[in-house]
């Protein structure tokens, strides 16, 4: 048995409370950017980390667990196959990876604002974003999405909203809001949809999942959330779909085994229809609380992750 003394520890914390540890082999990097404090580091158990401002955002053994969670759902429930893809954040590149394997894809734009990180990713991370970078129908922007979505015209058929929880009053903030999802609404076409990150689903830490959901009702007519336990983060991890027209809540096994066919190129490691069944089907503590929530993140107002 390996003695635990013999490594470096990483403690993150999940709560004010609560945390867990990561048996460290070393640090690829570590660096402060002019927006957040970025490491990326080799752990005993699941690989390569990248963290961000001391929050774990991926690992190389299930990453796609979680990046196939946020993209998919979304994209099997356009109304037809997606041909344009918008990607806010994701530095790491995998969710522009998962996005590329819609072979109607013929654009992907992707929008962060920290171009440090995503040029750390790209030297250090090939395993997650496979070059992704590199195709293309791959538009990289380093810029505040905010600011993109303000000026452009395009449409899109996609949006994935892969962000880091808005951990302090900043610019960051307004990309959590009401009047920043109602602007998303007005660049997706028609039939469009989008995914968010929503934190966490577990007992006494729903507040941020509640108050994203509760405020995408506000600016959508389908507004469905979802979950999935991803091991690194060591707690269930909640998503939400926002639609203009189709519920995925209401796409059975068999549609999405066969959407899946149909729209996406390659292999999916983790979902599929009777994962996709699983996922929408919330336990009835997180229906009640999301029932319950009456939070609206405004600009005036804005959700503060703590």
């Amino acid at each position: 048995m390996t003695n635990p003394q013999a490594y470096k520890w990483f403690f993150e914390t999940t709560t004010p409370v609560e945390g867990h540890m990561h048996a460290i082999k070393r640090t690829i990097v570590e660096a402060q950017t002019k927006f957040q404090h970025v490491e990326i580091m080799e752990t005993a158990s699941y690989g390569k980390l990248l963290v961000l401002d001391g929050r774990i955002q991926s690992s190389q053994a299930d990453e796609f667990i979680y990046h196939e969670a946020l993209v998919h759902p979304g994209m099997l429930a356009t109304d037809l196959p997606p041909r344009s893809a918008l990607v806010i954040g994701g530095g790491e590149g995998a969710t522009l990876r998962e996005v590329l394997k819609y072979g109607s894809l013929t654009r992907a734009v992707m929008v962060d604002i920290d171009g440090e990180v995503v040029e750390l990713c790209k030297k250090h991370l090939e395993e997650m974003h496979r070059g992704a970078f590199d195709d293309k129908r791959t538009e990289l922007r380093t810029e505040d999405a905010r600011a993109y979505l303000d000026k452009t015209t395009e449409h899109f058929d996609f949006v994935s909203v892969d962000l880091v929880e808005p951990l302090e009053e900043g610019p960051a903030c307004m990309l959590f809001t009401k009047e920043f999802y109602a602007l998303i609404g007005e660049r997706l076409t028609p039939g469009g949809t989008m995914t968010v990150q929503a934190g966490m689903t577990k007992i006494n830490a729903l507040s941020f999942f509640t108050a994203i959901h509760r405020t995408l009702r506000d600016v959508f007519p389908v507004v469905a959330g979802y979950q999935t336990f991803v091991s690194c983060f060591g707690t269930p991890w909640g998503f939400i779909v926002a639609s203009k027209k189709i519920d995925p809540r209401r796409q059975d096994s068999q549609t999405i085994d066969k959407l899946i066919a149909e729209r996406v190129g390659g292999t999916l490691t983790y979902w599929d229809g009777l994962t996709h069944q699983h996922a929408f089907a919330l336990p009835k503590f997180l229906r009640q609380a999301l029932d319950a929530e009456t939070r609206v993140s405004t600009d005036a107002n804005p959700l503060i992750f703590a």
